[in-house]
């Protein structure tokens, strides 16, 4: 996980994004070379291919996912929506092929995160399990502590697994 000024992010966002642009720039040249080798390449259809790499590279860009102390912010394409993790008062999660996770504060804020990202990165996990953890020592969150649950074994038992391994004690 990155240290930003006002608090960590997505470790891997950075790669992703690179790979974004790259298979946006990849779709660009091959657009442009098969048009080029038709005959029929010119400024506008150049112009509609440029257009439309902008199009790949705004849907492959994955969210920007940044937490703090109390709080978790998810920076789209078009908006950031953030949420007070110790004022949370519902977690969901949706299963099935675009699996997410979402989070209610108190203020009626909503964000939706992928709970592959809070895998992968188990500092930013913890941030949003220690503002839940708050929510629900403060009677705030009504909805999701089992989802809690899950998800953190999910982040943690590899992660302990791993240890208890290393360590002789399995």
């Amino acid at each position: 996980m990155k240290r930003t000024t006002t608090g960590y992010t997505d470790r891997r966002w950075a790669g992703d994004a690179r790979f974004a642009a790259r298979c946006a720039l990849g779709f660009l040249a091959l657009a442009l070379v098969l048009d080029a080798a038709a005959g029929t390449l010119g400024a506008a259809r150049a112009g509609l291919w440029a257009g439309l790499s902008v199009l790949v590279l705004a849907v492959l860009v994955p969210p920007r996912v940044t937490a703090g102390e109390g709080w978790l912010s998810v920076r789209g394409t078009l908006r950031t929506h953030t949420v007070r993790t110790d004022a949370l008062v519902a977690l969901r999660q949706h299963q099935g092929p675009g699996a997410h996770l979402l989070l209610y504060d108190a203020s009626g804020r909503r964000v939706e995160v992928d709970p592959r990202t809070l895998i992968a990165d188990p500092l930013l996990w913890h941030l949003l399990e220690a503002g839940a953890l708050r929510s629900r020592e403060l009677g705030v969150l009504r909805h999701g502590s089992e989802v809690l649950a899950h998800l953190g074994e999910r982040v943690d038992g590899p992660r302990a697994q791993a240890v208890f391994r290393v360590s002789g004690l399995v």
